[in-house]
């Protein structure tokens, strides 16, 4: 028998018996989903029965414990829970909000959820819709960047979190493992998975997220798990056009409507309902169908995927926040922005593809266009140097002189940018006045990256801007204490009824 060295306590041998968990069944089917996903049961296959990621995923989320967090991780996700509601109280009075807050509360329910700021109580999915909405809105909430290059928002599934945690009478500290658990699922997902060159929505994976963490709150057995990521992912696939062309509300809200599923589709579990079984790995699961390339198991556990999340500085798409501060660096440059000739952003295609991808990104119509615009971001910081919600609006959006230096920005793809996107997203921002002078800007790990993370006071500085308007400051510094301190919280709901107006 092997010694157990110093250090290999009971959590440290926890943990080493979780990564084997994540990822137990899957190597037994090696080389993972192609087999099953391609070619259902071949020779090589044929007798045994290889674990499921369905089950996998069950199983990992039925066995986490907060002790087997390391305490970084623990202090990531408060910073993920605190920065989300912050976002939910800077959304709150938009119009988009108003629509989903409207629809909640012409429902009532024997087993009613709250709505974030307003206190509306209303059916649980219509309160994680609503929550959702407002958590959205502002495009201000963190972000990811998978290693197949594909985005999204890992955070949009603390709208289920919180209202699963509500209904279940949860803790802080639940909280924050069920946090850790959709945010693991999310980000190794889409790390092994190509949504975005599949063509399917980052909400789709937001979805198999919050029903995971949604389903560990509400107390869902590993069988029942199964059954609601079947309901999930059997159910509810979106394609990118919400992210296309001309943006619409539904750019932002897609995820909302993927969580508003997820806690139906783990309610329907728990009261017995089943999913449609090998729903990834299927002769037409998710994978063979979405999917053009062998999917590789993903490996849960360390290292924990929510170190990889970044948090916003700006109120605007992650592939925007270096164009951003390189644009504020660059206002000391000239005097007045009529003195630039041009401005040539040079970014990754990923950033191009994104975010300035045709004509509408320079001439954007609406607000969604606007905050996913790269030469609209640019052209705002530096002709105002900063960046507020209402430059997303008229008569910002039609402002001649605005859209005069926005026609001047030229977008241009980077070899080196690309070469590095796995690791930092570049952008050099060179202007070019009218007097013949060139000044360059290099911008490699934005203020909120996890390798320039913004400071605890930073962070708090963020939620004063957003919650203030809502919230006396005493109130505010309550919230924040409770944040703070989630981990002590005998129930979560506290934090819900901490916001409420």
């Amino acid at each position: 028998m092997a010694r157990r060295g110093p250090t290999d306590s009971p959590d440290t041998r926890r943990r080493h018996f979780l990564r084997q968990l994540a990822t137990a069944g899957l190597a037994a089917g090696a080389p993972g989903f192609p087999a099953t996903a391609q070619t259902g049961q071949d020779s090589a296959t044929a007798g045994r029965n290889p674990v499921s990621l369905a089950e996998t995923l069950a199983r990992y989320a039925t066995e986490l414990r907060y002790e087997d967090l390391p305490e970084d991780v623990v202090r990531i996700a408060k910073r993920s829970i605190l920065d989300t509601i912050g976002c939910a109280f800077g959304g709150y009075a938009a119009g988009p909000s108003k629509i989903a807050i409207k629809l909640a509360s012409d429902v009532s329910s024997k087993q009613p959820a709250t709505v974030l700021v307003s206190g509306i109580k209303t059916s649980p999915d219509l309160a994680v819709f609503a929550n959702g909405v407002m958590i959205r809105y502002l495009d201000f909430n963190d972000a990811f960047v998978s290693l197949t290059h594909g985005a999204g928002h890992p955070s949009d599934t603390i709208a289920a979190l919180l209202t699963s945690a509500e209904l279940s009478a949860r803790s802080g500290r639940d909280l924050v493992v069920a946090t850790v658990l959709a945010y693991e699922v999310f980000c190794k997902i889409a790390d092994v998975f190509d949504y975005l060159g599949n063509g399917i929505d980052h909400s789709t994976i937001t979805g198999i997220a919050a029903v995971v963490g949604a389903g560990r709150l509400m107390g869902l057995t590993a069988p029942q798990m199964v059954h609601a990521i079947g309901i999930t992912v059997g159910g509810n696939t979106a394609t990118r056009q919400g992210r296309a062309d001309e943006l619409s509300n539904w750019k932002a809200f897609a995820a909302a409507d993927a969580c508003r599923k997820a806690i139906f589709a783990a309610q329907l579990a728990q009261n017995g309902m089943t999913g449609p079984g090998q729903v990834f790995e299927g002769r037409y699961g998710f994978f063979k169908v979405m999917g053009r390339q062998p999917v590789q198991p993903p490996q849960l556990g360390e290292p924990f995927g929510i170190r990889r999340a970044f948090t916003k500085r700006f109120p605007l798409g992650q592939f925007s926040q270096t164009v951003a501060q390189a644009a504020v660096e660059a206002r000391p440059f000239f005097k007045d922005p009529d003195d630039i000739q041009q401005v040539n952003v040079h970014v990754s295609h990923s950033a191009i593809k994104i975010m300035a991808d045709g004509p509408d990104k320079w001439r954007p119509q609406t607000h969604e266009t606007a905050d996913h615009s790269i030469p609209y971001a640019a052209g705002i910081v530096l002709m105002y140097g900063k960046i507020e919600p209402e430059y997303y609006e008229d008569p910002y959006l039609h402002d001649p002189h605005l859209l005069d230096l926005v026609s001047r920005i030229k977008i241009l793809p980077s070899d080196e940018a690309d070469r590095t996107e796995r690791e930092f997203n570049l952008c050099e921002l060179e202007v070019v006045l009218k007097s013949g002078p060139r000044k360059t800007v290099r911008v490699e790990y934005h203020r909120g990256h996890f390798r320039n993370p913004m400071t605890d006071a930073e962070m708090e500085e963020k939620f004063r801007l957003m919650a203030q308007k809502h919230l006396g400051a005493d109130r505010v510094d309550n919230l924040l204490r409770l944040l703070w301190g989630i981990e002590s919280v005998p129930q979560a709901n506290a934090l819900i009824a901490a916001t409420l107006i």
